[in-house]
């Protein structure tokens, strides 16, 4: 077949298909003017196509890009005919549809309440210049332990108390070589000391795992927020300031604070953190002046700087703003119990 006559055909067939889709009365009409000319099984097009193998080869190029025109010249009459009529995906309503019926609500997401708890603290904490620090979760017994002036010997290094990890070289669990899941915050502290100068006031809230059996009080992975302020000239009172400005504004006007004295590997002196909030005295976590020998893991000279850290549960934070009696709620992943929040 000749070009000529192969394009011949084409005009023919277009004002043919172009009249047939303008003159369409429905949809019915529109949708079997489409099977006669774009139909995959007996569609005029179809046929076109097979007399493509009878056009000389050199003219096949400019047979292949009018039947491409062809193509697309016939699908848009047709998706303009579906939106003349009111019909089909082009014009995108439903004949069925009526607006006077109620919709349908839709599942929209929500956040969790220690998502939620996270936020509010990193808010709070931000207003008081406190910038946000993230760590590994997999750590190293160097900044778990060592750098945090734990000794070898001490309980919170027993691997019966601690997820240690098997590794492909298999190491004894607490050596300097082998890695656990860390067990407390205080980790992420060490890692930005060791990048940074002071002055330095940063929090970390993140996940920490310890092997407790788990109760209403208790669970095997839990959040904390660390706090870490290094400067030359800090002292207790400034300790307490900022606890009691965080206490105000995450529990109310009314909480009053205290510290109870303690003992922590990494500070010194250490104090247990408790505070007054519906004339109960509760325990939210440890605090203290950081002691010199983790300035001196980190390369600080503790004659010069001086600073306090503090870590606090989210969970226990939460529990008591929410009225929460049992961790485990927050994990059950029950919505009834996660959408009050």
């Amino acid at each position: 077949m000749s070009l000529d006559k192969f394009i011949s055909t084409l005009d023919q067939l277009e004002k043919d298909a172009l009249d047939s889709f303008e003159n369409a009365a429905d949809a019915d009409a529109v949708e079997e003017t489409r099977v006669r000319f774009l139909g995959a099984k007996k569609g005029a097009l179809k046929d076109v196509q097979k007399m493509m193998g009878g056009i000389d080869p050199s003219d096949r190029k400019a047979a292949g890009m009018r039947l491409n025109a062809f193509k697309a010249k016939l699908q848009e009459s047709f998706e303009a005919s579906q939106s003349r009529l009111g019909g089909g995906e082009a014009s995108g309503i439903d004949p069925t549809f009526d607006a006077t019926l109620p919709g349908i609500r839709p599942n929209v997401g929500h956040i969790h309440p220690i998502t939620q708890t996270i936020n509010h603290l990193m808010e709070i904490m931000g207003r008081m210049g406190f910038e946000a620090a993230e760590g590994p979760e997999v750590e190293d017994p160097w900044h778990n332990f060592v750098a945090l002036n734990i000794p070898e010997d001490h309980p919170a290094r027993d691997p019966l108390d601690n997820f240690y990890l098997a590794t492909a070289s298999a190491t004894q669990a607490g050596s300097e070589g082998s890695q656990l899941l860390r067990s407390q915050t205080s980790t992420v502290q060490i890692r930005v000391m060791e990048q940074h100068e002071p002055p330095i006031r940063v929090i970390s809230l993140g996940r920490v795992y310890r092997p407790d059996a788990p109760d209403a009080t208790h669970y095997p992975m839990f959040h904390q927020m660390e706090g870490l302020y290094v400067d030359k000239h800090v002292t207790m009172a400034n300790l307490k300031t900022v606890l009691r400005v965080f206490a105000t504004n995450y529990l109310g006007g009314d909480v009053q604070i205290r510290f109870r004295p303690s003992f922590f590997p990494f500070t010194e002196p250490s104090v247990e953190v408790d505070f007054l909030w519906n004339d109960t005295w509760i325990e939210f976590g440890g605090a203290g002046m950081v002691d010199p020998a983790v300035f001196e893991a980190v390369g600080y000279d503790p004659e010069k700087v001086s600073g306090f850290a503090f870590g606090l549960g989210v969970e226990r934070l939460c529990m008591r703003r929410h009225g929460i009696t049992d961790i485990r709620d927050l994990y059950s992943g029950d919505l009834r119990f996660l959408r009050q929040f």
